[in-house]
């Protein structure tokens, strides 16, 4: 796989966490499926799944906003 693969997630919710180094926050995703031309055509390649990301920093996402995600093959080394 050479070539870019993207994909576009709706962000669902934002959750706080508190452990032993702070606060830390967890955002959920959802492939969008519907509201535009541009998200029938990313559910047609993208139709199921979900992602969770942890970071340290509030802002970094907005629930009810859309993302793209940007699938890239890394190098080994």
């Amino acid at each position: 796989m050479d070539e870019t693969i993207r994909a576009k997630f709706l962000c669902v919710s934002k959750t706080v966490d508190m452990d032993g180094k702070g606060k830390s926050y967890k955002f959920k995703f959802y492939p969008v499926t519907s509201g535009s031309k541009e998200n029938e055509t990313f559910f047609k390649y993208t139709p199921s799944g979900s992602l969770e990301i942890g970071v340290t920093a509030t802002d970094v996402f907005e629930v009810g906003q859309e993302y793209y995600l940007d699938f890239n093959k890394a190098n080994k080394e």
